[in-house]
């Protein structure tokens, strides 16, 4: 191979140099270096601050060319490229030179990227997001003994005693991308089942939801029960609470062991489909059980406030209830939560 470089070198210098850089990195890779060490070899080769950074952990590594970490405030990536793991973007390297890019730097890049993709598979637990559903399926399980749980979270990467939130999700996004921006700094896993999207995570921040996502947050400790109860919170999201954790439904929880049968026979929750027909009823009555104040409501609708008066004296009148009164308001939330779940 050396010898195939000096005579291409010859030919192409272009060629030579990129040869040159593919044994680089295949002799790092035989070596078994580490990821700092990764870095620092190439930012030596590049002559320029190198960076690597890993989503599942926010780990950030950036090398100067002289091999210490750099302490200069990150300058913009003259090039970048991300780092793929089992067909899923793990992280992402980048170069800080200044000027236009060189020649080689995607080359260089790009085997940085699977070398660092090599030492993160090695040295383990993966970091990767996403997740066999079988395990994830074991850990989540209501009818498993714990010795067999605790087995499939380690297989998952979580030590041991490390408390482990379950949340269900329902969203259009890849689940690697929400489990990586509630979760930047802890073990998070995903894999879909049942329908639902599935996050196993060291942590959750709720307000790193990207919107659009319907989420339940799940409490017990036990990740078996605290996957029924993230699947219970999910039932309560809706268009404005978009993220629900299980202890903040309280009672409302009780809503959802209410038979559909009884539900839907109620005088209460029969009213609020008829009222449903109506997307602009709905929204109005929606806003103010929400709310529970006609100015707050006017606000969400952006409507003046004698309009909204105006709708929901029609809808309580539809209803049969004061909706101006706490029992009217009271049984209107409880009509229209239960009128969901039955969507759901």
């Amino acid at each position: 191979m050396e010898a195939l470089a000096v005579r291409l070198s010859h030919l192409d210098s272009e060629a030579g140099g990129a040869i040159r850089v593919v044994m680089f990195y295949d002799t790092l890779m035989r070596r078994r270096v580490d990821l700092p060490a990764l870095v620092r070899a190439s930012a030596n080769l590049a002559e320029c601050v190198t960076g690597i950074r890993l989503h599942g952990t926010g780990r950030v590594i950036r090398i100067s060319p002289d091999g210490r970490e750099a302490a200069t405030p990150p300058a913009p990536a003259s090039t970048t490229l991300p780092i793929v793991l089992d067909d899923e973007e793990i992280g992402t390297v980048w170069l800080e030179r200044p000027g236009p890019p060189g020649a080689l730097d995607e080359l260089l890049l790009d085997r940085l990227a699977i070398a660092a993709a090599g030492v993160v598979e090695r040295y383990g637990p993966a970091r990767t997001t996403m997740a066999d559903p079988a395990l994830v399926e074991l850990a989540i399980s209501s009818d498993i003994d714990e010795a067999a749980r605790a087995r499939a979270l380690r297989l998952l990467g979580f030590p041991a005693g490390l408390p482990v939130r379950v949340v269900a999700v329902r969203s259009e996004l890849p689940l690697d991308r929400i489990g990586g921006l509630i979760c930047p700094a802890r073990p998070v896993k995903a894999a879909p089942i049942a329908g639902l999207g599935v996050l196993l995570a060291g942590g959750v921040d709720r307000s790193r939801f990207p919107e659009g996502v319907h989420a339940g947050i799940g409490a017990a400790p036990c990740p078996g029960r605290s996957w029924q109860q993230a699947r219970i919170a999910l039932r309560f999201t809706t268009p404005r609470r978009q993220v629900v954790h299980y202890d903040d439904l309280g009672a409302m929880a009780l809503l959802a062991q209410v038979p559909p049968e009884a539900a839907r026979d109620n005088a209460d929750v029969v009213a609020i489909t008829r009222v449903a027909a109506d997307p602009e009823d709905l929204e109005t009555l929606d806003a103010y059980c929400e709310t529970g104040s006609l100015r707050r409501a006017a606000d969400l609708l952006h409507l003046h406030h004698s309009s909204v008066a105006r709708r929901l004296d029609q809808l309580g009148r539809a209803l049969g209830l004061d909706l101006t009164e706490p029992a009217g308001l009271t049984r209107a939330r409880l009509a229209l939560t239960t009128w969901r779940l039955l969507a759901d």
